[in-house]
């Protein structure tokens, strides 16, 4: 524990010299972790959101302001019922979860993505849990029926109502990420070397960190690991 500890300032060290301040994560692996476990894919996404709330917890611990995890794409639908029935459930606990914890965490939760094509009930708790934590500190984005194609186009439809010149700055406030800034780093586990419609603008000056864990064994080593390498990034936003 004690070396833990140790660990976690010494990573939080590293994160305040390289002003690393937004990972996203795609969390991949999830299935094929279970079917090496001989297990159901459904148990592999039970594992894969225990482990979202070990690594957000870390995220905090080495001060990560922000965290935007990709939870369930507008193409996932066509997975198999069974499974995506068992993801949604997944996400009615963690809503559960979090507001029980809400005084204890200090998490604001921004769901990324079109909640219009959710169950109602689902749909209304994700709202909930917004307002619930609009004010906390810290920030976990959840994308949720989200595309970073539809989400550029939404983003544009409501700017070409509104009129006008459009600015990179207009286009980007219009995203579902308009509240945050940028990713600094975009990490993918699984060992697939793809954005996956994820963050398609937002991720335009981010570092990728690709490695092969499945999500479910993505532990605070390979977090140490992603952060690390960010360290020996050069930064240079397409300057010199």
């Amino acid at each position: 524990m004690i070396m833990e500890q140790q660990e976690i300032i010494a990573l939080r060290e590293t994160v305040e010299k390289t002003s690393l301040r937004h990972i996203a994560f795609i969390m991949d692996g999830n299935g094929r972790w279970a079917t090496r476990q001989n297990l159901p894919r459904e148990a592999g996404h039970r594992a894969g959101a225990d482990n979202l709330k070990s690594i957000v917890r870390l995220c905090g611990d080495i001060g990560i302001h922000a965290v935007t995890v990709y939870a369930f794409s507008t193409e996932n639908w066509k997975r198999p019922a069974l499974e995506v029935n068992a993801i949604m459930q997944l996400l009615d606990r963690f809503i559960a979860e979090a507001k029980a914890s809400n005084d204890e965490n200090g998490i604001r939760y921004v769901f990324l993505g079109d909640k219009s094509g959710l169950k109602p009930a689902l749909a209304a708790k994700c709202t909930e849990l917004e307002q619930l934590t609009k004010d906390n500190h810290s920030l976990l984005n959840i994308a949720l029926n989200y595309g970073g194609r539809a989400e550029l186009v939404h983003a544009c439809r409501q700017l070409a109502e509104r009129g006008g010149e459009i600015t990179e700055a207009d286009l980007s406030a219009a995203l579902y990420t308009g509240h945050c800034a940028d990713p600094d780093l975009i990490v993918r586990t699984a060992g697939e070397y793809r954005l996956s419609n994820f963050l398609l603008w937002q991720a335009a000056y981010a570092e990728l960190y690709f490695t092969d864990v499945l999500w479910p064994d993505f532990h605070f080593a390979d977090l140490r690991a992603a952060v690390e390498e960010f360290s020996h990034r050069k930064r240079r936003f397409g300057g010199v």
